[in-house]
């Protein structure tokens, strides 16, 4: 326990020390909501020390629902994180300077335990943000609650609700693996071992931090580009970002209009879905789907495009009516 640390982990404590600094001033979270009155979108986002974004216009909508309104002083977290921060920066740096084990082995374990917390924490918040309404508000839904997610997606009346971390957040949680992978291989664990555990945990992280396509609430999500309500479970599609953010259709017309306009750049687009005409409500990747165009579909805004998991369902519903294959590839030039 009293013996000095490895080069690297010696090396990767310092790296960690100096990275957590730029924490206390840069976002650590950020809750986007979208609807249709709102096309652009609204983010709040959570630094170490205070919010910013949409504050005053998330404020005035909420007061309508009865949610308590977003002020700075009450959150005790902005008066206390940042030395909390600053302390583990400041053990980063001081485990570099010492060189022991025992010091490193601290660092981890309480880094680890407060990340624990303070996610424990933010999950409190939300819940007694989203539970604790008022009863005379203008707008009450008896038994809605308006609970934002800890991460990922989640419905909120006619909002979408997209939570997920910023800058400073991936920056704290790329810490964390870091030295849960130095911990590992300073138990002499064998090298493979230690890699291979490291990257599993990377793997998890990663699959928690990824929303992937959402169900489509059939009746009650909105398309984004014609702003109808999305009804026809044979039809659907959803973009989503490289940042996670989903944007619903109920046309295959309306999501490559919407591609083609440019509201979200082709580049930060990361997957497109579409839903399977012959197993209603089930998405599959547009790029790896079978699309038949047909006059006949007719589908909720025109666009007549019916897409299909498995090439013999599309074949074999070609055969009743008069229509043509197109590649996903053709539809978007």
């Amino acid at each position: 326990m009293n013996k000095p640390l490895s080069p690297i982990a010696r090396m990767l404590s310092l790296v960690c020390g100096i990275i957590l600094i730029v924490v206390i001033f840069v976002p650590m979270w950020r809750i986007d909501l979208t609807a249709p009155q709102y096309p652009e979108g609204l983010v709040l986002k959570i630094h170490a020390n205070k919010l910013s974004g949409d504050v005053d216009v998330i404020n005035g909508l909420n007061h309508y629902i009865g949610m308590r309104k977003l002020v700075e002083s009450d959150f005790v977290e902005f008066t206390i994180l940042p030395f909390l921060i600053g302390f583990f920066a400041l053990m980063g740096i001081i485990t570099f300077l010492v060189n022991r084990r025992w010091l490193f082995y601290t660092f981890g374990i309480l880094y680890i335990l407060f990340g624990i917390i303070a996610m424990y924490d933010f999950y409190r918040w939300e819940y007694d943000y989203g539970h604790n309404l008022d009863p005379t508000a203008a707008i009450v839904v008896p038994g809605m609650a308006y609970q934002p997610p800890l991460i990922g997606f989640k419905q909120l009346l006619n909002f979408g609700a997209y939570s997920f971390p910023d800058v400073g957040g991936y920056i704290f949680i790329g810490v964390g693996l870091i030295l849960v992978f130095l911990f590992i291989r300073e138990w002499r664990l064998k090298p493979k071992l230690a890699v291979a555990a490291s990257t599993l945990l990377l793997m998890f992280s990663l699959q928690s931090c990824s929303s992937g396509p959402q169900p489509i609430s059939f009746g009650k999500d909105a398309c984004h580009f014609c702003k109808m309500v999305i009804s026809d479970q044979r039809f659907g599609a959803e973009v989503i970002t490289d940042k996670n953010k989903i944007y619903k259709f109920d046309d295959v017309h309306c999501v490559v209009s919407f591609m083609k306009s440019g509201t979200v750049p082709t580049s930060e687009i990361a997957s497109v879905y579409l839903v399977d005409f012959s197993e209603k409500g089930k998405l599959v990747k547009a790029e790896e789907s079978f699309l038949l165009q047909a006059e006949q579909l007719r589908s909720p805004m025109g666009g007549n495009v019916a897409a299909f998991t498995v090439a013999d369902s599309m074949k074999k519903f070609q055969q009743q009516i008069s229509g043509a294959a197109v590649s996903w590839k053709e539809l978007i030039q």
